[in-house]
């Protein structure tokens, strides 16, 4: 008996340790990035930051150097959405089809290649959108590297995350709600849509989160696909510039001022991600109160 109450409060602590570990790192980081933002915004200004539209660090001439980032946040927010639109449904059908509905040996086949999609490198997607993607929307009239393709691609990037998480969380609900509907006479569908899915809830909602997450975060692909383009997208096909990519592509040239204004816009990418994060905690909560 005390060996195993040393085991569990060897186990406790271990735990412990490691989730203060994590909290301790993600507040490093959050201190690091805004202790390194702060010249930008004494400078800048914050509404100048972030309601300005122009954005110009290396200006040409007596030109006076622009930090607006208002097309990078307007970028990111309809990159995101429309990937989440296009790859949330996909991504539960695709559940649902794992878990409930797919004989087992399809299940065999499908489950590895969706594992596989998870670790391939972003810059893959990111060539096979310029090598497929960006044609095709030429040939509809569009200039190519566009927000379409930036918002096909970011979707095949979150799917599998969605995927895999959601099938988890189906596959974890007891078998006892689905005999227990069936019983009742509802058909599988119901059973599915009804009680399985509001079951799964949490995890779905994980699942949403963390595409959402990635999405937001996402820079390799979309410099090679979406345009970068320093003008607010008016359409699908036109080029826009999301903030994260906007961070990678001046990081390794950027200096004083300009190098603080990459900081401050990793402050506005922490906040937005934490923001986005805390909304879909609170409907999610809602939804199950409701």
């Amino acid at each position: 008996m005390r060996k195993r109450y040393l085991i569990d409060r060897s186990s406790r602590g271990a735990l412990l340790v490691c989730a203060t570990v994590s909290v301790a790192v993600l507040l490093a980081i959050a201190v690091f990035i805004f202790r390194e933002s702060l010249p930008a915004f004494g400078e800048i200004g914050l509404l100048d930051f972030l309601l300005g539209t122009k954005w110009n660090p290396i200006p040409v001439g007596d030109e006076a150097p622009e930090y607006g980032i208002l097309v990078m946040i307007v970028g990111t927010v309809l990159v995101t959405i429309g990937a989440l639109i296009f790859a949330v449904p996909l991504g539960l059908g695709c559940a649902v089809l794992l878990a409930d509905v797919a004989p087992r040996r399809f299940r065999q086949l499908l489950r590895p290649a969706v594992e596989l999609l998870v670790g391939i490198p972003s810059v893959v997607y990111g060539l096979v959108g310029l090598v497929l993607i960006v044609p095709l929307i030429r040939q509809i009239g569009g200039p190519g590297l566009s927000l379409a393709a930036g918002v096909i691609v970011l979707a095949a990037m979150i799917l599998p995350t969605i995927i895999s998480i959601s099938e988890d969380a189906i596959r974890a609900v007891p078998r006892a709600y689905r005999e227990g509907a069936l019983a009742l006479g509802a058909t599988n569908w119901q059973t599915t849509w009804r009680v399985v899915l509001p079951a799964a809830r949490s995890g779905i909602a994980a699942s949403i989160v963390l595409g959402m997450g990635r999405a937001v975060g996402e820079a390799m692909a979309m410099v090679m696909v979406i345009g970068m383009a320093k003008a607010m997208p008016t359409s699908p096909l036109d080029p826009a510039r999301p903030m994260a990519p906007g961070i990678a592509l001046e990081t390794n040239y950027a200096s004083g001022t300009h190098l603080s204004a990459l900081f401050a816009i990793g402050v506005v990418l922490f906040l937005f991600i934490v923001i986005l994060n805390s909304v879909a905690v609170v409907a999610f909560k809602r939804g199950t109160r409701a």
